[in-house]
């Protein structure tokens, strides 16, 4: 060892890596993708055991993946989550502090029924201090906080509204649209008049 070479001593130190086998891989990629048509389909309250069956796995495969229909929600969803994140740091930059926090608020409540009985996890998993899919829908709190403290600062928005009072009006919002079936142009109005009190009228 002593005689080694230094870059064949560093290769004899470094620990393996295990990298995930590719039939492991090839079945995460098939939940997921089962995850998503079945949520797009019957709603995200779908019986677990009929992803498993869509996806060509079995129940043991599924739960070691995911252990909790939330672990799948968050996972499948996270996609979408992301795009929301970039949108909000679009409307920022286009738009003054008041009408970006206006649109964000419109676009988010309706991301967030994208599929049937969304809100309602969402909702729940928020209310709960910990967990996969309260983990994954803490990046837009942040980002609704983020909007609204720039709107607060140029007094566009109501000082005393907190980020967290926000995005749970948000979801109570994208409830009532996910339960009664909105057009997107039903939805951006309701989503006005539901959040006219977090700004402050000139």
């Amino acid at each position: 060892m002593a005689h080694m070479p230094a870059k064949d001593r560093l290769a004899v130190a470094a620990p393996r890596v295990r990298r995930p086998r590719t039939d492991a891989l090839r079945n995460r990629e098939a939940i997921l993708a089962a995850a998503r048509q079945t949520f797009e389909a019957e709603g995200v309250l779908a019986s677990l055991d009929s992803i498993a069956v869509r996806a060509g796995v079995g129940n043991a495969t599924l739960y070691r993946n995911f252990p909790t229909r939330d672990d799948l929600l968050a996972a499948v969803i996270q996609s979408s989550f992301d795009d929301a994140l970039l949108l909000g740091k679009e409307l920022s930059g286009t738009l003054e502090p008041g009408a970006a926090l206006a649109e964000w608020l419109v676009e988010l409540a309706w991301r967030l029924h994208i599929w049937h009985d969304l809100p309602h996890c969402l909702a729940s998993a928020h209310a709960g201090p910990s967990g996969s899919l309260n983990d994954s829908g803490r990046p837009l709190v942040e980002e609704t906080h983020r909007l609204l403290q720039a709107a607060q600062t140029v007094g566009q928005a109501a000082p005393r509204v907190t980020a967290e009072e926000v995005f749970e009006l948000v979801l109570a919002l994208s409830w009532a649209i996910d339960r009664y079936g909105d057009t997107q142009e039903v939805a951006r109005n309701r989503v006005k008049m539901g959040t006219a009190g977090v700004f402050v009228r000139r």
